[in-house]
């Protein structure tokens, strides 16, 4: 009896040696550097996921869309730091993709249902994409942006506001034009890969399950196809595969598993892959991964109108440009025209709160140039203050320039006016030197529109 309960505390003592051992020896992940509080990465995510979904056709299956966000949570759970409400959601395409937004946002193309082999490799993806968001890649990579763009600290220098809707408005930051939050560096995929690897790990999932579905789809994307969309939006850290190999050395190798697979996946996977394909529509052209801002030129702004709503006011925009934000705080721009994050072409909207109470349109005006030109060391006034109208109410106009995220110098047309509730509205009008005539027009148009609520 004695050898007996000996032998159970040894072999206690011994597992609680592997576990102290396969922490201990694990590769130590941290999120990098970044301006925004963990409350602020799930309002970001969840403002563009709702912009996200409005583009995607996400799949609306309460069977399919249980058993995700049940293996999800699971997974979630043993991801490190801090508990995001996470939610996963199936996209009705057949690419081979995923990604996440920050907050835990996670969107999963139904052609990782239909190449997987078995719940461990769907598994492996999903710990992928939730490591992302536990190391907070996508708020990092807004955090380097917000602080390193001369052009925009023109706009976010200025703002009165630190809502999250007015951080998006400045980095031009949407779903379909802009991937600031999603354009991970190799280095962030290689984080991805070994936290991936060890929430499998930690799961009770069979790690290699990850490199296995690389393989897989490696093998495919040679050829292009449906695959190649995963490793155009994941570049390869180089050496992936056996950089996962050798973090499962570090856990302790490879060891008994039970849930590689589940009666559950087999039965998802043929009710997703028997769904009927998504129609092709302009929003939704196949892919699931946001588009990529492209090079070139926009297009000259069309004469056609169309109105939109923010916050206390309401303006009406060329119909070939696009809004991105909330509230009273807006970028509205064509196609390419944010460059890297950055506004080039297009209007920005939004408020300024002056350090004193009853300050008047001057002294609010000026307070605004102030932090401009602390933001801007490149900034110069071109033409003083002119007295102008905006919905019947008093207004300045201010001509500026700055340096152009397009290169050479760029035109900045500021219109400041009181709003009824005593705040300081404004308005930018952006584009380079030599192409601001193009523009002045639909400028001046926007504020020709705009009507207080």
């Amino acid at each position: 009896m004695l050898y007996s309960i000996r032998r159970k505390y040894l072999t206690a003592a011994l597992m609680c040696l592997m576990v102290v051992t396969a922490y201990a020896d694990r590769t130590q992940l941290k999120p990098g550097f970044n301006l925004f509080s963990p409350d602020q990465d799930v309002e970001m995510g969840r403002q563009v996921s709702q912009e996200a979904e409005q583009q995607l056709p996400i799949m609306n299956n309460r069977q399919a869309e249980d058993y995700i966000n049940r293996l999800g949570r699971q997974l979630a759970a043993r991801a490190p730091g801090e508990k995001y409400p996470y939610q996963f959601k199936i996209v009705n395409d057949k690419n081979i993709n995923a990604f996440a937004l920050p907050g835990g946002f996670v969107y999963v193309n139904r052609g990782i249902f239909e190449h997987a082999d078995n719940e461990a490799q769907l598994a492996g993806v999903m710990a992928h994409e939730i490591g992302h968001v536990a190391l907070r890649h996508g708020t990092n990579q807004a955090s380097k942006s917000y602080i390193a763009q001369a052009p925009l600290a023109l706009l976010g220098g200025a703002l009165g506001s630190n809502s999250i809707g007015s951080v998006i408005a400045q980095l031009g930051i949407g779903f379909a034009t802009n991937s600031l939050l999603l354009k991970y560096s190799r280095d962030a995929e290689r984080q991805a890969d070994l936290m991936g690897t060890q929430i499998l790990y930690d799961s009770g999932y069979d790690p290699h399950a990850m490199v296995e579905f690389f393989e897989k789809i490696q093998a495919e994307s040679k050829g292009g196809g449906r695959a190649a969309e995963f490793f155009s939006d994941h570049p390869d850290p180089g050496n992936r595969i056996s950089s996962v190999q050798n973090e499962i050395q570090r856990m302790g190798g490879q060891v008994r598993r039970d849930r590689n697979n589940s009666a559950e996946f087999q039965q998802i996977k043929s009710l997703v892959s028997g769904l009927p394909a998504a129609p092709k529509t302009n929003a939704n052209s196949g892919s699931s991964a946001p588009n990529r801002t492209t090079g070139g030129r926009p297009d000259r702004p069309s004469t056609r109108y169309v109105q939109i709503n923010f916050g206390d006011l309401t303006l009406r925009h060329p119909d070939n440009w696009r809004a991105y934000g909330q509230g009273s705080a807006a970028t509205i721009a064509p196609d390419n025209g944010i460059i890297s994050g950055a506004l080039a072409y297009g209007m920005m909207v939004s408020t300024f709160e002056p350090d004193q109470n009853g300050a008047t349109l001057e002294q609010a005006t000026n307070q605004l140039l102030e932090e401009m030109r602390r933001s801007n060391a490149n900034m110069r006034t071109t033409r003083g203050s002119q007295r102008i109208k905006v919905d019947n109410q008093r207004a300045l106009s201010i001509q500026m320039s700055n340096e152009s995220p397009a290169g050479g110098a760029e035109s900045d047309w500021l219109v400041t006016v009181l709003g009824p509730n005593g705040v300081l509205y404004y308005f930018v009008g952006v584009a380079p030197q030599n192409e601001f005539r193009n523009y002045q027009n639909a400028f001046a148009d926007i504020i020709d529109s705009v009507r207080f609520r």
